[in-house]
């Protein structure tokens, strides 16, 4: 058994998961009724998580607004999520404040992730990968990804990290 291996035997395999979208337009979009918001990095998002046998036990879009953003982290939390993936809200504009909420709310960051993410994110989009602000960390016994809004991106942390790294981290994070 390899070192990695040893490190995630004994480890659950099925978590529920909470995936928050940040995104004003969508959710005001959302607001005025639409039923096609077109969110596709929340739907790459629920793919990803079910098709690795995980249960997504809470959606929601909301909009780059910090009380909102605090609702729905709050929310996901009492739906029981296990963990939360958050995409959207991560950028430079004054808008974005999904990291400022969120690293607020950490009791540990998980600073592994964003290195990586942006070492991953490099190897596709080159040295635009400096502008993420990728983080991860815990909250109550539970891990929080907050990743860009880019289906591309979303699709990255998803398939190279969070994923085949949720069993591993979640039993850490639970000891």
């Amino acid at each position: 058994m390899t070192v990695p291996e040893k490190h995630k035997s004994g480890a659950q395999k099925h978590y529920k998961c909470a995936i928050l979208t940040i995104s004003t337009s969508k959710y005001w979009n959302r607001e005025k009724g639409e039923t096609d918001i077109g969110d596709l990095s929340g739907e790459i998002a629920q793919e990803l998580v079910r098709k690795s046998g995980h249960e997504v036990v809470y959606y929601n879009v909301l909009p780059d607004d910090e009380d909102k953003i605090h609702e729905g982290i709050s929310n996901a939390l009492n739906a029981d999520a296990d963990f939360v993936i958050m995409s959207g809200g991560t950028g430079l504009t004054k808008n974005d404040v999904t990291i400022e909420v969120v690293s607020k709310l950490l009791k540990k960051e998980i600073t592994g992730f964003g290195e990586l993410f942006r070492l991953k994110s490099y190897e596709e989009i080159g040295t635009a990968s400096v502008l993420s602000r990728a983080i991860a960390g815990v909250i109550n016994q539970r891990a929080i990804f907050c990743l860009p809004g880019s289906p591309a991106a979303v699709k990255l942390a998803l398939t190279g990290i969070i994923m085949p790294e949720i069993a591993h981290i979640m039993k850490h994070v639970r000891e």
